[in-house]
């Protein structure tokens, strides 16, 4: 079980790497343009998947979550700010569009999920079931206040 969940692993991370590859502007040098760090954890109680995403600077309006058979999707968009008559004499400050996508290792109810953004970070609670939902759903993130 645990050669197969490696196996899984890297191959994830390959898709990731190409998909990367092919987001990247060729005018960005080594840059990969932003890419949001992601945690995925599970809980027994309640029997759930919660996915963390680090998404400082980003509009919640512009972020899009969708689940679907055991993958969830987040996509959106980090803009850098307008700035009239702006030279940079350091840029680090990754934006752009991005999507994380992240494999899920059990079937859960996206009709249930629930999606929070507070101070830069996403939380999306997935609620684990033992009867998969078949087809895509779309999640709303809530803003916390």
């Amino acid at each position: 079980m645990t050669q197969r969940r490696d196996v899984d692993k890297l191959q994830e991370e390959i898709e990731e790497l190409f998909a990367d590859l092919w987001q990247v502007p060729r005018f960005s040098g080594v840059r990969r343009g932003f890419r949001p760090n992601v945690d995925c954890f599970h809980t027994d109680d309640p029997h759930a998947l919660t996915v963390l995403v680090e998404l400082p600077g980003v509009d919640p309006g512009s972020v899009q979550i969708v689940a679907g058979e055991r993958v969830l999707l987040i996509t959106g968009e980090r803009k850098h700010p307008k700035v009239p008559g702006r030279v940079y004499q350091q840029m680090e400050i990754e934006s752009g569009p991005f999507q994380r996508q992240v494999r899920l290792v059990e079937d859960i109810d996206p009709g249930r999920a629930r999606a929070t953004f507070d101070n830069g970070v996403l939380t999306i609670e997935l609620p684990v079931v033992e009867q998969p939902h078949t087809g895509r759903i779309v999640i709303t993130a809530e803003r916390s206040t």
